[in-house]
């Protein structure tokens, strides 16, 4: 039973897989939903503070490496600038929204990335940030549990 909790866990730190995979990877590997929700939130909570307080850093030093590693970074730095206007607008709750929906390209990850990318301090954007994960989290909870009922009952 560890195994499956530990991978649930690991799971839900992999960015776009995050959260949205990791609470139907730990129905489907027989979890309550109770126990898939907390590994899944908590695990996709862990990569956050270091994204925002390194990122900037390892982006960086990437670029010194090689002109492959300098076209990701630019490609991710965009990602998070193609955002600007949400987070210009609507500061902390463009942020929110941006986490809360759970579809592919939003979640923690790319939040925290926009943190970072916008000099959001830690304080600000994890609080943020958690409440923007709970919520997806909610969202997919009841999306793959309903599915289960439909499939299962």
């Amino acid at each position: 039973m560890f195994i499956k909790y530990l991978m649930t866990f690991l799971v839900s730190m992999l960015p776009v897989v995050e959260l949205r995979g990791a609470i139907p990877y730990g129905l489907a590997q027989g979890l309550s939903l109770w126990q898939s929700f907390i590994l899944s939130y908590v695990g996709n909570l862990v990569p956050v503070p270091f994204i925002i307080l390194f990122v900037r850093q390892v982006f960086a030093w990437l670029r010194h490496k090689s002109s492959w590693l300098n076209k990701f970074v630019t490609k991710m730095e965009n990602k998070a600038m193609s955002k600007e206007d949400i987070i210009r607008k609507y500061k902390v709750w463009g942020l929110l929204i941006f986490v809360a929906i759970p579809l592919p390209g939003t979640g923690a990850w790319t939040g925290a990335l926009i943190a970072a990318m916008f000099d959001i301090r830690l304080k600000t954007a994890f609080p943020v940030i958690a409440l923007g994960v709970l919520i997806a989290g909610i969202i997919i909870s009841i999306i793959s549990f309903g599915a289960l009922s439909v499939f299962f009952s």
